[in-house]
């Protein structure tokens, strides 16, 4: 089995009086994860439940102080997978911390926006929140050796990195994997949280998206190819982002009046997912996409690596009206950072602009050679 990076971190924040949360995207590992927690805190007293338990329910929504202590009586920890499905689940868990202070909680979600927004204003302070993505490549270079990192880049590419299509014994069952997860357990949440009975408007504007990696995104176009709202385009793609399938930056800009900051660009946090998406698993060697698929894959391992890290940064791309371009822009600490993600040898213009107007910054290609230093 492949450790994960943050479950000592997790581990340390498992607090009497305190609650951790953890959100991912389904099938990311959240589960697992809570079992090799629970193996590590053996043999004290864990009490492990699910959400959509009907019992589980009924006690964790019950808002009955005497009720609640009686659940957790001589548990030490206690953990509630797929909590979102719990009513009132954030006031539960604060009067449970109020009356048995001496239990630790951790919950798990797959969707920030259930979750979130029902554990996050009751126990304001008292919380702390972890998210977990498709395997990072630095949790996967601790069981492989160089050679079979730079040997399995183009899968990484291909099929990505989500548990089960990493652990999978061959492409075929990589595909069928990636079909199972986007058949059954993508849009999930989203369909849940709207009714919706049919998945087709959501999995057409995904696939939109999945054609237009490193490319600025209008609403305005997008409505017009779904015959439908801005509006409501860009409701759908803000579930998509707190489901954890995409994600989004803007372009930055402070100095110049020619930089174009008006529309985000979007990506996957997984390429499986992009790719499984338009239907293609083609070798990059024999696809046009490549280059978008390279900068796909740098750009979310990128924010996996620092996520996990506790690297903060905001995220941005930088354009200009004349097509002066940079794909990925970090500000840390007071100091911009540029990124151009380059899979072939073609050589790289510096952005002679960008570095003069904002001194204190650097530029980097990022390609086959030096990625790892990037990612991980």
């Amino acid at each position: 089995m492949i450790s994960r990076f943050i479950e000592k971190q997790i581990l340390s924040a498992c607090k009497p009086g305190s609650v951790a949360c953890l959100f991912g995207a389904r099938r990311t590992g959240k589960t697992t994860l809570l079992h090799a927690l629970k193996r590590s805190l053996s043999p004290k007293k864990v009490m492990s439940v699910h959400g959509q338990d009907l019992t589980t329910q009924e006690i964790l929504s019950s808002q009955r102080t005497e009720t609640l202590r009686r659940f957790v009586v001589d548990v030490q920890y206690l953990f509630v997978d797929e909590a979102q499905y719990i009513p009132n689940i954030g006031m539960n868990l604060k009067l449970l911390v109020d009356t048995v202070p001496n239990v630790a909680i951790l919950v798990t979600g797959s969707s920030s926006f259930d979750l979130k927004n029902k554990v996050g204003e009751p126990l304001v302070g008292r919380s702390v929140s972890f998210h977990l993505y498709p395997l990072a490549q630095l949790e996967l270079e601790k069981s492989e050796s160089l050679i079979e990192t730079q040997n399995n880049l183009p899968e990484r590419l291909i099929y990505g990195s989500y548990p089960q299509v990493v652990t999978a014994s061959n492409t075929m069952a990589k595909k069928k994997q990636l079909e199972n997860l986007r058949d059954g357990y993508l849009l999930k949440d989203i369909l849940e949280q709207d009714n919706l009975k049919d998945s087709l408007f959501v999995f057409n504007l995904l696939r939109l998206i999945a054609f237009q990696i490193g490319h600025d995104v209008s609403y305005a176009e997008l409505a017009s190819a779904l015959n439908s709202h801005p509006k409501t385009v860009r409701r759908y793609l803000e579930l998509l982002e707190k489901t954890f399938v995409i994600f989004s930056v803007m372009g930055f800009s402070r100095n110049l009046r020619k930089e174009y900051t008006k529309t985000p660009r979007y990506y996957f946090w997984d390429n499986g997912v992009r790719n499984v998406i338009i239907s293609n698993f083609n070798a990059p060697n024999i696809r046009d996409d490549v280059g978008q698929l390279w900068e796909n894959y740098c750009v979310s391992e990128r924010r996996k690596r620092n996520a996990y890290q506790n690297l903060s940064a905001n995220y941005y791309y930088w354009r200009t009206y004349d097509q002066k371009e940079i794909d990925a822009v970090e500000e840390r600490e007071g100091k911009l950072y540029g990124y151009e993600m380059k899979w072939g040898k073609a050589r790289l213009k510096t952005p002679k602009e960008f570095l003069s107007v904002y001194k204190n910054s650097t530029y980097q290609r990022v390609d086959q050679h030096n990625y790892l230093d990037f990612i991980t």
